[in-house]
């Protein structure tokens, strides 16, 4: 005979408060993010206009949409690459116990909690004041957000590192620097492979939508398209961002399984 789950035990006076707190809570950010179920059940009717509006999708400019989704994945791979190697010294001072002291650490790992903080999209119009419109902004605004990402996973895969290697040659009269480069980083490569490879999948949604504030790539074509009402070009532009996105998602998928399996 097997055994009755145990029964919900009666929340004590403090967890009582809790859960209301967080039911109200709940409720609260409801009202703030204005829900309606009058326009809820006024959507689908909506939705139907405009897949009638804008099927079939269309192929008069192909050419000029494919173009700029390759610009797109360029944004996404250079700025993933930068930002990727940038991550390598930072998580350094970052990772505890490495190099740098507790103070150093703390400082380094704020500032990295910060570039994750800023949405990609606030650092591209950061970088289109800077240094105006186009995909270098894009680039620039993709390679802080991996920084940003990369940073805080490396300085974790460092201090994961099994301890063994490092403390034999420190035993041996190697310095910080030296361990870090002869036996942290190498233990810590694989993971490495695998958040990067996490963060240009990141980055390639990522760059689909820079356009709209003009830091170049796909996502002003999509935006362009709904201005205008231009909604089969609109779909086009959709079905485009999907199955590249779908696709880099996959060979990263696939990388990561080589990379296990090559670990085991």
């Amino acid at each position: 005979m097997t055994d009755l789950p145990a029964r919900l035990e009666r929340p004590s006076a403090l967890a009582f408060v809790v859960y209301a707190l967080a039911i109200a809570l709940l409720v609260w950010s409801f009202d703030g993010a204005g829900w309606s179920a009058e326009k809820l059940l006024r959507a689908p009717p909506a939705l139907a206009d405009f897949w009638s509006r804008a099927w079939p999708p269309s192929t008069q400019n192909l050419p000029r949409l494919g173009w700029k989704m390759v610009e797109t994945l360029q944004i996404a791979l250079a700025g993933a690459a930068l930002g990727a190697v940038l991550a390598v010294p930072v998580a350094i001072l970052a990772a505890r116990g490495l190099i740098a002291g507790r103070v150093v650490n703390t400082l380094v790992r704020t500032v990295l909690g910060f570039l994750r903080a800023v949405p990609d999209i606030a650092w591209a119009l950061v970088f289109v004041v800077a240094v105006g419109l186009g995909p270098f902004a894009g680039m620039l605004a993709i390679m802080v957000d991996t920084l940003g990402f990369c940073g805080r996973f490396f300085a974790d895969d460092m201090e994961a590192v099994d301890k063994g290697p490092a403390e034999a040659l420190t035993a041996t009269g190697a310095g910080k620097i030296d361990v870090v480069a002869c036996a942290t980083i190498p233990g810590a490569m694989p993971s490495f492979i695998s958040t990067s490879l996490y963060a240009v999948e990141k980055a390639v949604r990522s760059s689909t939508i820079l356009g709209l504030v003009g830091a170049g790539g796909i996502g002003i074509e999509l935006k362009v398209g709904f201005d205008l009402f231009d909604y089969p070009t609109a779909l086009t532009v959709i079905l485009m961002i999907a199955v590249v996105v779908i696709g880099v998602e996959q060979l990263g998928v696939w990388a990561r399984n080589r990379i296990i399996g090559e670990q085991r």
